[in-house]
């Protein structure tokens, strides 16, 4: 029993690997509030695009001799403020201009990364992430994203309803929705920078996609899509770093795997659900399962 529980708990003695884990957890659950958001304004390719966009912005801070997470951010917020005004004023669907402009970014840091006489720092963790590599620097940018993604979330939560369900009735209660949409990209752009260098700007989209989905999935209440998204990306997180120790595998790409298998088990629970019939009679509860067919009755 004594060995098993060592065995359990060995990824925990080392500093390095706790720490892997609450900067993991952090990230999975930020991801995953902010997923939900993303999945109903029907956007989910710019968590993929955003990610991409400011790795152009990483490699030439480098170039400059600047930290990363300065030109990321320019280059991130820059690229929010593009799609928005291309989606406003020349009425390009956003996924169109999120797939210009993130594309561009991302091929303007391998250009760099390769035709500039500057030596460069190597870019793979950027690439497919190194969450065991994180500083003390990354860990408290990390902390402080995490809150401000949550206080945002908190104190737009309904404006950012409003702009996503009937954005012209926003419109005539006062809702400023391009304001509401750029705070969105910021706080996106942010959330992307904190997270890319642990798992990656190649897999980062399905950490912040695949809770959202999943939860979906599984319920329509929409506060409990918020909260079971964030639970879920907490747990994939979790269990993605915690599996690596003993596979011996890659921290961010294990995360997104198991990201990708709470989407099928949401598909099967979905899948289960419709399968079961619920009804009532009076106040009893009744449910089975049943298949049907053009004509169908039950009897009691």
């Amino acid at each position: 029993m004594l060995l098993s529980t060592d065995f359990l708990f060995q990824p925990f003695h080392y500093e390095f690997f706790t720490r892997a884990i609450v900067v993991s957890i952090l990230i999975g659950g930020t991801c995953g509030l902010l997923g939900v958001y993303i999945v109903l304004r029907g956007m989910s390719y710019i968590g993929h695009g955003m990610s991409h966009a400011v790795f152009g912005g990483a490699v030439i801070s480098n170039i400059v001799g600047i930290n990363f997470y300065i030109g990321a951010a320019i280059w991130g917020i820059l690229s929010g403020l593009l799609i928005t005004e291309i989606n406003k004023r020349y009425k390009i669907k956003a996924d169109a201009a999120i797939g210009v402009v993130t594309t561009a970014g991302f091929a303007i840091g391998v250009f760099l990364m390769n035709t500039g006489q500057t030596p460069l720092k190597n870019f793979e963790a950027l690439l497919f992430g190194n969450i065991l590599a994180v500083t003390d620097l990354d860990f408290i940018f990390i902390l402080i994203v995490s809150i401000i993604t949550i206080i945002f979330i908190f104190f737009f939560q309904k404006r950012l309803l409003f702009t996503i369900f009937d954005s012209e009735t926003a419109k005539v209660y006062g809702v400023n929705i391009y304001r509401i949409e750029l705070l969105f990209s910021i706080i996106l752009a942010i959330v992307v920078i904190a997270a890319m260098n642990s798992i990656g700007v190649t897999l980062l989209a399905v950490a912040i996609i695949a809770p959202a989905i999943s939860a979906r999935l599984i319920t329509n209440n929409f506060f409990k899509i918020i909260i079971l998204s964030s639970i879920i990306g907490i747990i994939d997180a979790f269990l993605g770093m915690y599996s690596s120790f003993y596979i011996d595998s890659p921290s961010g790409a294990t995360i997104v795997l198991f990201g990708a298998s709470s989407f099928i088990i949401a598909i099967v629970y979905s899948h289960l659900k419709k399968l079961q019939h619920i009804h009532f009679h009076g106040e009893k509860k009744h449910s089975h399962l049943h298949t049907h067919s053009e004509e169908h009755r039950h009897e009691h």
